[in-house]
């Protein structure tokens, strides 16, 4: 029978090492909870012996999603709040949580505050997972003390965030896939269709029109130069992701999606949400102005927009408010200015930035609304041109065969 080397919590919080034999991982877990113990860590003997494991391998390259963190988050709050124990309380996540990178992460938060470390220290040892605002939230509850209260607000941070960028994707997937078929269907028809109408053309004496020899003169430069394309295109492809990857790259993307027509009015609603509720919600759990910010250039998700809020930051240190650097900001609009200029005369800046998310949590729903609608006249044009291009290179020669004829 296998034996598996296992970490455990006992009932008084001590931890636990030894080998046990069981048929698999799973019955090592039920025979130890039948023990009374808590698992923590249960792992082949033989793999440990090893130093190399698949499942390890897979603990680290799997992807975290917005829904597994919401559930821990939620969790995390809710026996927070039932007063378990933080090791106890870290050791049951780990088990409840089907992530296996997850698992490995919240062992290692577990292990590093048994060793006297703060919880938003454990935290921030892992990036990949809990982001720069992640962490902060965590800070200010632990500051605080009201840590449950805390991570609510992250739940609904999150689920936002995650809700927002869904309906953008949904939003665009569509059209981006008429495209891709729209472009293999134009290579298609000029690679396989167009070239053997010409020979047919050419061998009847006929003289080519415009959009036949645009065809043809296309096809060519295919067919002679396609290795030099080829190589060229992947030149560019990998210089442009590379540059996209620096400060100045970013920026510049960034900048050019805001200034898109239709598409950037959504990346601008979508941004000022998102400004609005993560910094309604740090207000609201104590953080101070300044770190708001610095929280916001980390977390907003548009280079160009946190270069504004780097310029706000360094006025603010200045002594001034904040509605007047937001005034001289570049895509803050007046609507968000206004509102926050309110919010902090009165003193209630946290309610005015609840009302302008749910102001542009509306108005991204609207516009994505009237995106769907534009797009399938935009898609309809598009492709009664391409067809269209391709009739006339086609029909225009036969026309002429029809009269050479009669």
């Amino acid at each position: 029978m296998p034996k598996y080397k296992y970490t455990a919590i006992d009932e008084f919080g001590a931890e636990k090492t030894g080998v046990l034999e069981a048929d698999s991982s799973e019955m090592a877990h039920n025979l130890l909870s039948a023990r009374g113990l808590i698992p923590s860590r249960v792992v082949s003997a033989a793999t440990a012996a090893s130093g190399f494991s698949w499942k390890a391998l897979n603990e680290r390259l799997t992807p975290i999603k917005a829904p597994e963190l919401i559930i821990f988050t939620k969790q995390f709050r809710t026996m927070l709040r039932s007063g378990i124990p933080m090791i106890k309380l870290l050791q049951v996540l780990e088990t409840q949580t089907e992530n296996p990178r997850l698992k490995t992460i919240i062992l290692a938060i577990s292990e590093d505050i048994r060793e006297g470390a703060s919880l938003q220290d454990a935290f921030r040892k892992h990036p990949q997972a809990f982001s720069h605002l992640y962490c902060s939230m965590i800070q200010a509850g632990e500051a605080s003390g009201a840590l449950p209260e805390v991570l609510e607000r992250l739940s609904y941070i999150i689920e936002h965030e995650h809700k927002i960028k869904s309906d953008v994707k949904a939003a665009l997937q569509y059209p981006i896939i008429v495209i891709m078929l729209l472009f293999v269907a134009f290579f298609t028809l000029l690679t396989m269709v167009i070239p053997k109408f010409v020979r047919i053309f050419l061998s009847a004496g006929l003289s080519l029109p415009w959009p036949t020899k645009v065809c043809l003169g296309l096809y060519q430069m295919i067919s002679e130069f396609w290795l030099g394309i080829t190589a060229g295109s992947v030149i560019v492809l990998v210089a442009i992701i590379y540059y996209l990857r620096t400060e100045g790259g970013a920026y510049l993307k960034d900048a050019v999606l805001l200034r898109i027509p239709i598409v950037g009015g959504l990346f601008l609603k979508a941004a000022m949400s998102r400004f609005a509720s993560i910094f309604a919600i740090l207000q609201s759990s104590g953080v101070e102005i300044r770190e708001s910010m610095k929280i916001l250039i980390g977390t907003i998700g548009n280079r160009a927009i946190s270069r504004e809020f780097e310029r706000i930051t360094n006025r603010l240190e200045e002594g001034r408010g904040i509605s007047g650097p937001l005034n001289d900001a570049a895509y803050f609009t007046p609507i968000v200015v206004n509102m926050v200029g309110i919010g902090e005369e009165s003193g209630k800046l946290d309610e005015m930035l609840g009302e302008i998310s749910t102001h542009y949590d509306f108005e991204l729903e609207y516009a994505m609304k009237k995106l769907a609608d534009a797009i399938g006249p935009i898609l309809t044009i598009g492709l009664a041109v391409v067809i269209g291009f391709f009739a006339l290179a086609v029909f225009l020669p036969m026309w002429d065969m029809t009269k050479m004829v009669h």
